[in-house]
């Protein structure tokens, strides 16, 4: 069905078994105190192996303790390391996967406050802190860390190595010309910014032998001003082949780049691919490309097009393990799929926590789950509602056993998350969705829709415990004149689903995450739209990157944001509110759209009192929330059933 992503392909003396690569990813855990690995990163990656990927990379690789880019992050510049690396590869050689590690110097983008770069210039954006210009006896011991590390990876097992040029880190800072100053034999020409990567080289082919393969990621573009360019890339990359790399990994961007490293749902799919396409014309080695690739026949298109050699998985290999043997079988509708929020994965580990995945919170438990038994004793389950939490309980529930039966008052399933995927750029969430209802049907699961929670269903039913998912509402604040304007009042919820109509002037109370898709929303039709947001943040409970596009989004719209707001009062054709400590008086507007807080819908709980069965809270019902909550909690429930 995908005979180019299932074939394999020679990569230097290696043969890897398909086209796919699972790409270093930071999680930030799996490590102990000194940074060696533990059982946690081992169970992670072996069940990832076990899926069928054709290579690994372990991400994060430090080469020197002044160049770790996350606390939690396996270091490769100790020996006493080793042990603990090698019982990992041995652990994932069982699965015929090629195993690999990243080598990193964070340079200006490590966590640490003491940092160096090529020269002492700030990173653009998310790494704060003052930057000292590395000197000439510290670079040519840089370029020996590199390849001792890479020793180590050699000594503990590892199949190849993959340097990291790309994506601002310290190889990059170098090539960069808007990162690098310096005068001497490492600044100024081509050849000298690319000077510190070719001694690198030399260094892990003198230190490994020039048959252990070396792999290079590097950036096709960093889409930031005065920044490596595709012009550069497509220059570099025979000479990069002439040195003895095994192949080349092409992304793109930079902390603070216009195009962001991890793209969220807004971004066109295969973001990336016209990069590694460009790259590949010169040069006869593989060429991995990488950038929101999601569905496997979206990657066979790329290979079959000869785009790229390989195609690179990240995010979705943390929603769904088994995502390639899956994808080999056909079986398209049981992966999960990366919904592209960016939460859980980047969002995470740069707020320094470990990594996760909103759509699948095994991510970083694979290790206790090993252990987990299904319970000898199958319940009859009741669920009340069919949003994400509800399906995801369910389906949790029945795959332990038990018989699961969920009502659904409405006719449809998906909730309030079936809602947010009509906005502009945010369709992908109703990709998750489909999941769970695909597999409602695969793991037997009884829907009724139409049907409400009562008394006389759960004496039909007679269920060991009922899963109370009934979501959430909008919340209707308490403003002087709200409920007096002649301004037409309506919720966020009504004007997505299309039940209401606005007009063409529109104000939008609240700036958390649904008041900014709810003005895009309108924006989208053409709306003049102003954002009210009592609060001093918009949004934040999105991932940085995901808010960074929408906020781009709203930039190209008739939008007006005001944050730190104080209503006065609402006028009947406007409002009048204090920002910042000047008082603003907004008039000629027609509607105002209520997207502020919600508010758990439990009145079913009541029913708990005229049952001796017990009830239990999740998703919005417990609490509105983000949907990573929402699912975690579900499966939760489940397992502890």
């Amino acid at each position: 069905m995908l005979p180019n992503l299932f074939s394999p392909i020679q990569i230097g003396h290696m043969t890897s078994k398909n086209r796919l690569l699972m790409s270093a990813m930071s999680i930030n855990f799996g490590v102990d105190e000194n940074c060696c690995v533990t059982e946690q990163l081992v169970e992670y990656f072996v069940e990832r192996a076990k899926g069928g990927v054709g290579m690994m990379l372990v991400g994060g690789g430090s080469v020197h303790p002044g160049g770790q880019e996350l606390p939690d992050l396996p270091q490769m510049y100790r020996d006493d390391c080793i042990p603990a690396l090698k019982d990992m590869v041995k652990r994932i050689k069982a699965y015929d996967t090629l195993f690999g590690v990243q080598l990193l110097h964070g340079g200006r983008q490590s966590y640490l406050p003491d940092k160096v770069a090529p020269s002492p210039i700030p990173a653009p954006a998310v790494v704060k802190g003052k930057v000292r210009a590395l000197e000439i006896n510290e670079i040519k011991e840089l370029v020996s860390c590199f390849g001792d590390s890479a020793r180590r990876c050699r000594k503990a097992g590892f199949d190849f190595i993959e340097l990291h040029g790309a994506h601002g880190y310290l190889i990059n800072q170098f090539m960069a010309p808007n990162s690098n100053i310096r005068t001497d034999e490492y600044g100024g020409s081509f050849e000298n910014r690319t000077r510190f990567l070719f001694e690198i080289i030399e260094d892990v082919q003198t230190k490994t032998g020039k048959e252990f393969p070396i792999g290079i990621r590097i950036n096709g573009n960093d889409y930031i001003e005065n920044g490596w360019e595709l012009e550069d890339t497509v220059r570099l990359a025979p000479l990069l082949e002439k040195a003895g790399a095994v192949y080349l990994h092409v992304s793109g961007g930079v902390y603070g780049s216009t195009e962001l490293t991890i793209p969220s749902m807004y971004t066109p799919h295969g973001c990336f691919v016209h990069l590694a396409e460009e790259v590949k014309k010169h040069v006869t080695i593989p060429v991995i490309t990488v950038g929101r690739i999601k569905y496997p026949d979206h990657a066979e298109k790329i290979l079959k097009e000869g785009k790229a050699d390989m195609v690179a998985f990240g995010r979705s290999f943390l929603a769904d393990p088994y995502y390639p043997e899956k994808a080999r079988k056909g079986e398209f509708s049981q992966i999960r799929p990366c919904v592209g929020c960016c939460l859980g994965c980047i969002h995470a580990v740069l707020a320094k926590e470990p990594g996760s995945c909103v759509v699948n919170p095994d991510v970083g438990r694979e290790y206790k789950l090993k252990y987990e038994r299904k319970p000898k004793k199958a319940l009859r389950i009741l669920i009340a509602g069919a949003g994400p939490a509800g399906m995801a309980a369910a389906r949790q529930f029945a795959l332990q056993g038990h018989k699961t039966i969920v009502c659904e008052k409405k006719e449809s399933t998906g909730g309030l998350l079936s809602l947010a995927s009509n906005a502009p750029g945010r369709g992908e969430l109703n990709d998750i969705l489909d999941f769970f209802r695909f597999e409602m049907d695969r793991v037997d699961v009884e829907i009724r829709y139409g049907t409400e929670l009562t008394l006389d269903l759960i004496n039909e039913i007679i269920p060991d415990k009922v899963i109370l998912a009934t979501g959430s509402m909008p919340d209707m604040p308490v403003i002087k004149g709200l409920f007096q304007t002649k301004m037409d009042l309506v919720t966020n919820v009504d004007v997505i689903s299309g039940k209401d109509k606005v007009k063409d002037k529109v104000i939008v109370l609240g700036g958390g995450m649904t008041g900014l898709i709810t003005a895009d929303f309108l924006a989208d039709q053409g709306k003049q739209v102003v954002v009210l947001n009592r609060k001093k943040s918009f949004a934040e409970e999105m991932s940085s990157n995901d808010r960074y596009y929408l906020r781009e989004r709203l930039k190209k719209g008739n939008v007006a944001l005001y944050k730190n707001v104080s209503v006065q009062q609402f006028t009947d054709e406007g409002v009048v509110f204090k920002a910042n400590g000047e008082e603003i008086i907004l008039t000629g507007f027609q509607s105002v759209v209520i997207s502020e807080k919600h508010s758990s819908i439990r009145e079913a709980k009541k029913l708990e009192r005229k049952t001796k069965i017990p009830f239990h809270l999740i998703g919005d019902a417990k609490s509105p929330r983000h949907l990573m909550y929402c699912i975690s909690e579900a499966e939760e429930i489940a397992r502890s059933a």
